[in-house]
């Protein structure tokens, strides 16, 4: 039983139920039964937490995918959640980071023959620590 339901707080019951088959015409059977709610299990059940990218690695260059995939590796080495885009249009990419909620945006992309990387939304400390402990190798990729 539980109290968050209100007042049909009975979740799973059950008991005995010797006389049954009895009462139903048949011989004496000694017996146990129980039930289960699902919906009232179902109403108990948390509603999971909607997960949210700490770090989106938005690749606007292809030729930086591997490079990309390398700073999620490291990104979640450090306990930190990373999600690449590389996928689709490359104009569209940051959009799609964007919708999806990323707490911060790490963009890639080759300017003048060379390895350029932004850090822009709301970085937290170690995001922003692990992120340019990161960059000095991305200048060699």
């Amino acid at each position: 039983m539980t109290d968050r339901l209100g007042a049909q707080g009975t979740v799973i019951a059950g008991g005995r139920y010797d006389g049954l088959m009895e009462a139903l015409g048949g011989a004496h059977t000694p017996a146990v039964g129980w039930a289960a709610g699902i919906e009232r299990l179902a109403m108990m059940i948390a509603a999971p937490m909607s997960e949210t990218t700490e770090v989106a690695v938005v690749v606007e260059d292809d030729q930086l995918f591997d490079a990309s995939m390398a700073v999620a590796v490291e990104l979640r080495h450090n306990g930190i959640s990373a999600e690449v885009y590389a996928t689709g249009s490359p104009r569209k990419r940051r959009d799609k980071a964007v919708k999806r909620g990323a707490i911060t945006i790490f963009t890639l992309d080759v300017i003048d023959g060379r390895v350029s990387a932004r850090i822009s939304g709301d970085p937290q400390r170690k995001i922003e620590s692990a992120l340019m402990e990161l960059m000095p190798r991305l200048a060699n990729a």
